[in-house]
């Protein structure tokens, strides 16, 4: 039997309809629990007060604990920049044993990918994710980054409808009226395939550039004419403003470059 370890955790918030772009003000209620072991490698490890242990699962194992990334040094991983559980009293004040919170103050994030999951994650924990939902705090960007170990930048992932009482408030989602997928033409009569917020292809083959005109005509929903009420909503949602517009607002909210 492999040794128990703690998990370097992904994050859960309750149900919701996450998409790609949203930005969001997360917060989860600090909630007693003890230190297992104190600041070690960038890291504080806790008793977690939420999951529960799989104890049917015959091929992962946890000990109940989890790792929280600590900005104690110089150097710091993207583990550790995008965590966003903290302890009362800090990790500098805490050692093996001691009782402390958990939990997450009012945060700013935006949503960098949306996973669903048919049948469930099978996790050595409980509930099974149904959903994965990668996010990144005020300030960082999506990259790419070279170290393997870490694949990329995209963030820090949470899962919603586990049972850590998470709660969030949509600050703002571009483009709420349109779908992944949507065919729209713009105010010039360039005609584009809506990818989300960022991602724009515009089927005459060339450069984005600056991106669609507004407003935007809806032509196509699912592959699909569109009804009026959904021609409707996006006509009158592009009909002040611009793409640009949408970009520096995002911007000024997450304080982070968009994926263009």
């Amino acid at each position: 039997m492999p040794p128990e370890e703690p998990v370097y955790p992904d994050r859960m918030i309750g149900e919701w309809d996450f998409r790609v772009g949203d930005v969001l003000s997360v917060a989860c209620p600090f909630t007693v629990t003890r230190v297992e072991q104190g600041l070690t490698w960038d890291h504080v490890s806790v008793r977690w007060p939420w999951w529960e242990i799989d104890t049917e699962n015959e091929f992962a194992h946890w000990n109940g604990v989890v790792a929280l990334g600590v900005n104690s040094s110089g150097s710091v991983s993207p583990e550790v920049e995008a965590e966003l559980f903290r302890t009362d009293p800090p990790p500098e004040q805490l050692k093996a044993g001691d009782v402390c919170r958990v939990g997450v103050s009012p945060t700013v994030v935006h949503v960098t990918d949306v996973e669903h999951h048919d049948p469930p994650l099978q996790t050595a924990w409980l509930p099974h994710p149904t959903q994965t939902v990668t996010v990144l705090p005020r300030g960082l960007s999506y990259r790419e980054f070279p170290d393997e170990t870490h694949l990329d930048g995209s963030g820090y992932t949470i899962h919603p409808g586990d049972e850590i009482p998470f709660t969030f408030e949509l600050l703002m989602r571009p483009y709420a009226s349109l779908q992944v997928g949507d065919e729209v033409a713009d105010a010039f009569g360039r005609a584009w395939r809506f990818d989300g917020p960022w991602e724009w292809a515009a089927f005459d083959g060339e450069p984005a550039g600056a991106g669609p005109a507004w407003p935007l005509v809806l032509l196509t929903r699912a592959g699909t004419p569109c009804s009026v009420e959904d021609a409707e909503a996006v006509s009158a949602s592009t009909a002040k403003g611009s793409h640009q517009e949408t970009i520096r607002e995002w911007m000024a909210l997450t304080e982070a470059s968009p994926t263009l």
